[in-house]
């Protein structure tokens, strides 16, 4: 993979390029309401004084950005902004003054900046987040919808896990349930990807899960729904977990009463940045959190983890689901990633790859 075309801008040494990229998955990914066997990728580098910090944007189709709302947004972008030292609540105030939306691009670029930042500094990214390790949560490999020999083919893949995250929300959640039970009796989290429609037939399915060793459930109804959502996490015995209806920072507080705790995923909040003031308004509010991710590369997996320990819940498997991740996997043992005190995130490329 070669950084070399599309330089954005040159000046006091400071300059960003970028690389479309296609991720294959391993296993057709399948939830409520689509699948897909690959994920848009855009990964970019921000180089200054010799240093340089790598970023990357996770384009899923239902968040609307592709490589080509990419290409146009980083068209726009004058790095002169980011001057050194970075002002990071004035970066992402810029970003969002260039388009609404759009917040993996945003990422990518805040993801490349933290970890330039890292490099400069010669701390790791975690230690600038004020992450304590020994307090990295287990993380769950996720299986997506499929048919009951593919479902039991994913489980035995999933051997180093702790904890495994199930899709939902078709009208066979317990017939998928049931055959992970039949193999496993592994802790699970679900996702049902705003799949559920009635609201009583959703609280028993509640009651049932638990029974199945469930320990928590992510977006149940559509986000839109908010009295749905709500009525549901004042009755449900496990935790109900806001995702899709937790994007950015303004969201946190939308999601007290509505439910549980909320899903950070640095692709929806437009870097780790904001996902870290998003963290600390969470625990304000008395909110539970986990942090996840999208398909994505150890790149963007890296960035994650380093507020992983700040959060009570992971679901980081990027590395895991790809098939052409360019990047060497973290390090992981004993259902945890274990991070290291390399600069920046730590990022190593495997042979092959020039970065």
């Amino acid at each position: 993979m070669i950084f070399g075309a599309n330089i954005l801008a040159l000046i006091f040494n400071m300059q960003l390029t970028y690389q479309p990229f296609e991720l294959q998955l391993k296993h057709t990914f399948t939830i409520a309401k689509f699948s897909r066997n690959s994920t848009a990728l855009m990964l970019l580098q921000i180089t200054h004084e010799g240093y340089i910090g790598h970023g990357e944007a996770s384009m899923v189709p239902y968040m609307g950005e592709t490589h080509q709302t990419a290409t146009d947004f980083l068209s726009r972008v004058d790095v002169n902004q980011f001057k050194y030292p970075f002002n990071f609540e004035e970066i992402i105030d810029y970003l969002d003054s260039i388009a609404q939306g759009q917040t993996a691009i945003k990422a990518a670029i805040d993801i490349a900046l933290h970890d330039l930042d890292g490099k400069i500094k010669q701390q790791p990214c975690w230690k600038m987040f004020g992450s304590d390790l020994s307090l990295m949560p287990v993380t769950s490999l996720t299986i997506g919808i499929d048919t009951p020999e593919i479902i039991i083919q994913k489980v035995k893949e999933a051997e180093l896990f702790k904890v495994i995250k199930v899709k939902l929300g078709r009208d066979n959640d317990k017939e998928l349930i049931n055959t992970i039970r039949s193999v496993t009796d592994k802790p699970l989290y679900v996702d049902a990807n705003q799949g559920w429609t009635d609201l009583q037939q959703s609280l028993d399915m509640c009651y049932w899960l638990q029974e199945q060793g469930v320990q928590l459930i992510e977006q149940p109804m559509l986000k839109t729904d908010v009295d749905s959502n709500a009525w549901l996490t004042e009755r449900s015995p496990i935790p109900i977990i806001g995702d899709e209806a937790v994007q950015r920072l303004p969201d946190v507080e939308k999601a007290k009463g509505v439910y549980h705790g909320i899903n950070i995923k640095l692709m929806k909040s437009a870097g780790m940045y904001e996902a870290q003031k998003m963290i600390k308004k969470a625990r304000e509010l008395d909110l539970k959190i986990m942090i996840g991710c999208m398909t994505e590369t150890s790149c963007a997996i890296l960035a994650a983890l380093a507020l992983a320990p700040q959060c009570n819940w992971a679901d980081l498997d990027g590395p895991f689901l790809a098939a052409n991740n360019p990047f060497k996997d973290p390090e992981f043992m004993d259902g945890k990633y274990v991070l290291s005190g390399e600069a920046g995130l730590g990022l190593v490329a495997k042979p092959g790859n020039l970065l």
